[in-house]
């Protein structure tokens, strides 16, 4: 159960000192602190212009960081994909459809290191696919899902035979049922950001793909990432921006594109330091190598995590820190009423713009 208690007043009996109670620990005592305002997120608004300011979700990158994407979307049913059996199953009597058969990650299979596989027939030519009748049976399931006409596989399989009525875009798109309702097959290796992460975790369990994966929806990709941007996006830093800003499914972390990553705000630095974050990001990567057995959701438990990792973390966030202030910061509370300082001038640009063009008010 989760419970959320509001204290209102009214503006004339506000209190001129507030005070907050903090949960280092959630089955430790509370910290008090007094301050003369509050935020929304119940941090200190001391040196905020404005108190009420809280995060809008925004189309791009604030700071003019490379764009975040969702992965594939296929939209099908579970028609196109295969376990590891289903997979060799289906080989083992169309042999010739392997070529089309890629890696398909969702964000468990990802941090739990459990590949499904996926068909991606996007540029089959029709003299491939009519030499394939099981893949063309395929097809045609895909095309009477998308049309309502099929339950999903999974019904199938447990006995289900009542199809669900589909939206007009899933009618629309079985007229191209080789296609994905959002296609991402990335070239190059890629950054993966699993949409949701257990709140027991310090970082949330980021990495690299690489092709003929394909991810799927249930994460978010960053096509043009480098050492840099996984080292400041793994850190305490952007967890403190997730934690307090992010939405939650359950009490997980809900990571998001326009409310997380693109409304946070990023730190100037220079060559040198640059160097330096993709370095001690490289640390970070290199730890978890060392235990090539254990998968993302092992090394990140709290309890299992190797202290070499965690020492790997504590180096690059005491270095991603040094990036927004020079004396480091003491707390998450701390680095979360810094970045939001950062935020509001990031937005206070778009506000007076936003200002100018409202049309006035009538008398």
């Amino acid at each position: 159960m989760h419970v959320v208690i509001v204290g209102l007043s009214r503006r004339g009996f506000e209190q001129s000192e507030k005070r907050l109670f903090s949960y280092d620990d959630i089955n430790g005592d509370p910290v008090e602190s007094r301050h003369t305002a509050l935020s929304p997120y119940l941090f200190d608004a001391g040196n905020l212009r404005d108190r009420h300011l809280v995060v809008e979700e925004a189309g791009a990158s604030l700071s003019g960081m490379p764009k975040v994407i969702i992965g594939s979307k296929p939209i099908d049913g579970g028609y196109y994909i295969f376990d590891d059996s289903e997979r060799r199953a289906f080989l083992s009597t169309e042999p010739s459809a392997e070529k089309f058969i890629r890696p398909f990650y969702g964000a468990d299979d990802f941090v739990n290191n459990e590949c499904r596989y996926i068909l991606a027939l996007q540029d089959a030519s029709p003299h491939d696919l009519r030499k394939l009748p099981n893949v063309l049976d395929r097809i045609d399931k895909v095309r009477q899902y998308r049309l309502g006409d099929l339950p999903a596989k999974r019904a199938v399989n447990n006995g289900k035979t009542v199809a669900k009525k589909r939206g007009e875009g899933t009618v629309d798109l079985a007229q191209y049922p080789t296609r994905y309702h959002v296609t991402v097959i990335p070239k190059e290796p890629y950054l993966v950001f699993p949409r949701h992460t257990s709140e027991r975790r310090d970082y949330a369990p980021f990495g690299w793909l690489k092709p003929p994966a394909i991810p799927g929806d249930s994460s978010l990709v960053l096509l043009e990432a480098d050492l840099l941007i996984f080292g400041v996006v793994t850190s305490r830093m952007h967890m403190a921006w997730l934690r307090n800003i992010g939405g939650r499914l359950k009490s997980d972390y809900r990571y998001s594109v326009g409310i997380v990553y693109n409304t946070f705000p990023w730190p100037e630095a220079s060559d040198a330091q640059k160097d330096r974050i993709r370095s001690l990001a490289q640390g970070v990567l290199d730890a978890r190598a060392r235990f090539s057995e254990a998968t993302l959701a092992d090394l990140y438990d709290p309890d299992a995590m190797p202290p070499d990792l965690r020492k790997a973390h504590h180096r690059l966030d005491a270095a991603v820190d040094a990036l927004y202030r020079r004396g480091g910061f003491a707390s998450d509370r701390e680095r979360v009423e810094h970045l939001f300082m950062l935020y509001e001038k990031l937005v206070a640009p778009l506000e007076a713009t936003a200002g100018k063009t409202r049309r006035p008010k009538k008398q």
